[in-house]
């Protein structure tokens, strides 16, 4: 069936109704029809525009602190980009062997080829042997590539092969 159609036939068929009522049933029907379409309107545009708007009210508060942290951060990274890294010391022997004397180790040997440093630990301390560690990966930016401990029947001691990586 054509649109053009049936949209004739659906205007005739409510002209028909339209007419056989009267004068007074027109007005209720105008006024009932008005009133329907002023609520459609109210709940489909006016009342969510509304509680969006009460909503909006309520968090412009936090999302205005939120603005100022963000602001406060980018003026902190612009900061901190200004500012170039601390150049990292070339890695030798004689200060790997300085820094294990620092954490009072005695390595049994410690071998530099390229960017991997391996060290072998005969009875250490597994505490000091951390601290170390950590100390080399925050000073001269070595990283454990490979590690293998063994622990010794006395507390706190170990065997250790570490091998260590420049990052």
């Amino acid at each position: 069936m054509n649109p053009a159609n049936l949209l004739n036939r659906s205007g005739r068929s409510l002209s028909a109704f339209w007419i056989a009522r009267d004068a007074r049933e027109r007005t209720m029907l105008a006024v009932a029809a008005t009133t329907a379409a002023l609520g459609l309107f109210y709940a489909l545009l006016i009342g969510p525009a509304l509680t969006g708007r009460d909503q909006l009210h309520k968090n412009l508060p936090e999302l205005r602190q939120q603005a100022a942290q963000l602001q406060a951060l980018s003026k902190e990274a612009e900061a901190i980009s200004g500012k170039s890294a601390p150049q990292v010391a070339a890695i030798s022997e004689e200060s790997i062997k300085t820094a294990l004397a620092r954490s009072g180790l005695k390595p049994q040997s410690v071998t530099l080829t390229g960017d991997l440093v391996k060290v072998q630990f005969a009875a250490a301390s597994f505490a000091g042997t951390l601290e170390w560690l950590d100390d080399m990966q925050k000073t001269a930016r070595l990283s454990v590539v490979e590690a293998n401990i063994t622990a010794l029947a006395q507390s706190d001691m170990v065997n250790a092969t570490l091998t260590l990586r420049k990052l």
